[in-house]
């Protein structure tokens, strides 16, 4: 394999799949509609929500629901046959039945590590992810853990040749041959004498050696594309440390296997599995792997291993988790994952009881046995939409890939795309439930002790969980304007705008005057109109110059700037930005 080779030859058109252009008839022509039957139903929607006029046309409505990744590619509101125009697709997955439900355990007390195994073990879970260092007792851990049947695979950064040699070691005192999918588990960036070491190891044990783990980037803020492309770059190293070592790539490729982040965002997430192995395929035809056996070592076949996104999960409201974690878990499955890692929704807390970890191996196990998920081979085969999001996301990764191979940073682009997502998170385009949308200030949460080895994760909705973290005791006086009826949506968008920023709100009520608003005022420095735009237009005013004549040195509109408000908070405002500003008024 030359140092080239991986990217000189582009990625290819595959021939999988030759989509039908014809229209789509479904079982009665009642229901057979057109898109232009569809745009015009889709522009009266949008016309009663005011997103559009009565004057646009209705095909206004792709410009309208279309959205934009990450990534710059654009997701149309509709699949339809002309998307796959002239495409041709693959990336089919490899797996066939039940994927692999792996538990993730720390080995920082190995004691309860292993308590916590056999409990999983026995409630469903089919393999071990184990967080380790040099320290780390294994014998301890897997004790009673049958490794004959469930596979292990390592995770030793700072120890992988350390750790190799003990799991070795007790498979050998115990006279046991590793279950199928083992794994040394050393990190494709680690030390390449390492690495070598390690790969030697597992090909005279027969088992998996090496973990392309691109969840790392993906932790750090990377988009899919950046997640992937930084998964071929791994990838490659890993090739060309090994043949340089005198192993041929076939038993290197046979080696490793991958891990991705699931995401609650369901169509990327399907979609960049089946785009990652359309990738490594492209990497390995370019490197001379024959296409080989599906089955066993070699080939051009990817292991995935899908781990559900830790940047994802909030710390507050930490139940929500449970809903993100499904979602991730059930496009992990769809999108053809070999194993599936879905973890604990108390993990941003610390270390995950036996709650927590029951409710994550039943995700899968609910996914797989009751909904049935597993059955087919790859339910997304065909969609047009998820066909088109593969194709134009794989492109996106090669091209990246190429980038990075010829010595572009990785960082510079994830910095970018943490940016971009930073400022959709803060004015709330990019809804985080708990957190930026709908706080609960009153909850209590769970406690749980520290996790001395978890990875460095900055959560995407980490600078509102920073204020949250310093509750401010002043509240702000949302100063109602009118009955229930007329200030409630304001009122309630302010109040949850408020809260996102551990502020929380004294509520005037229903008032029928300024004198009544200025008799329900208790001297707080921040005030908060909430009303219509006709209570606005009558006394809005008047109740600003009374509330300051009674105390308050900061007035907030909830709606559109006005000239007798200091600070005006609308949808599409930057909340962090404002936040950050009311606190500081209140402080």
């Amino acid at each position: 394999m030359t140092d080239d080779s991986a990217v000189e030859g582009g990625l290819a058109e595959p021939t999988e799949l030759e989509p039908d252009q014809g229209s789509l008839r479904l079982a009665s022509p009642e229901d057979d509609w057109s898109v232009t039957d569809w745009e015009r139903s889709t522009a009266a929607v949008l016309r009663k929500s005011r997103r559009m006029t009565d004057e646009d046309p209705d095909d206004l409505v792709w410009q309208k629901l279309t959205r934009t990744t990450l990534d710059g590619i654009a997701v149309t509101p509709l699949g339809t046959p002309d998307l796959l125009q002239d495409l041709q697709t693959s990336g089919r997955p490899e797996r066939s039945g039940d994927w692999d439900i792996r538990a993730h355990l720390s080995g920082a007390d190995a004691k309860a590590a292993n308590e916590a195994a056999l409990v999983d073990l026995n409630g469903g879970v089919s393999s071990l992810w184990l967080t380790v260092d040099a320290d780390t007792d294994l014998r301890t851990l897997l004790n009673e853990v049958l490794l004959d049947l469930a596979p292990v695979v390592l995770d030793a950064p700072s120890a992988p040749l350390v750790a190799a040699g003990a799991l070795l070691s007790l498979l050998k005192e115990r006279g046991t041959t590793p279950a199928p999918g083992t794994n040394l588990g050393a990190d494709a960036g680690a030390d390449e004498a390492e690495l070598v070491a390690v790969a030697r190891l597992a090909l005279d044990a027969g088992v998996l050696g090496v973990v392309v783990d691109a969840t790392k980037v993906h932790d750090r803020g990377a988009s899919d594309a950046q997640e992937l492309a930084h998964s071929l770059v791994a990838g490659v190293r890993v090739l060309r440390a090994l043949t340089d070592a005198g192993i041929s790539a076939e038993d290197a490729a046979g080696l490793v296997e991958f891990r991705y982040a699931a995401t609650a965002e369901q169509f990327p997430t399907i979609a960049k599995l089946r785009a990652a192995r359309r990738l490594w395929a492209r990497v390995l035809e370019l490197s001379e792997v024959s296409a080989g056996s599906t089955t066993g070592s070699g080939g051009r076949v990817q292991r995935q291993h899908a781990v559900t996104s830790r940047p994802m999960m909030s710390k507050y409201d930490p139940w929500v988790n449970m809903l993100r974690t499904t979602v991730a878990a059930f496009a992990a499955g769809v999108g053809g994952a070999d194993a599936v890692t879905v973890l604990p929704f108390d993990s941003p807390l610390g270390v995950p009881d036996a709650f927590g970890r029951r409710i994550a191996r039943n995700t899968s196990a609910l996914l797989i046995s009751e909904s049935h998920v597993a059955t087919v081979a790859d339910p997304a085969g065909g969609s047009y939409a998820v066909e088109k999001l593969t194709d134009d996301l794989a492109r996106a990764a090669w091209e990246i890939f190429g980038r990075l191979e010829d010595g572009e940073s990785l960082d510079a682009m994830v910095e970018q795309t943490v940016a971009r997502r930073e400022q959709e998170i803060a004015r709330r385009k990019r809804p985080i439930t708990g957190v930026t949308e709908f706080p609960n200030l009153g909850e209590t949460l769970p406690e749980r002790p520290a996790d001395t080895m978890a990875p460095n994760v900055r959560r995407y909705g980490a600078s509102f969980e920073a204020l949250r973290d310093e509750p401010i005791a002043q509240h702000v006086f949302l100063a109602t304007l009118g009955p229930i009826a007329a200030h409630t949506a304001r009122a309630t968008f302010a109040s949850n705008l408020l809260a996102a920023g551990g502020i929380a709100v004294d509520v005037a009520g229903a008032t029928a005057d300024v004198a009544e608003l200025v008799a329900a005022y208790a001297g707080q420095p921040v005030v908060c109109l909430a009303g219509s735009d006709a209570a606005y237009a009558e006394w809005g005013a008047e109740a600003a110059a009374a509330l300051r004549g009674a105390g308050a040195t900061h007035v907030v509109i909830a709606g559109k700037p006005t000239d007798y408000a200091d600070d005006a908070a609308a949808m599409g405002v930057d909340a962090l930005d404002f936040l950050t500003r009311t606190r500081g008024h209140l402080q």
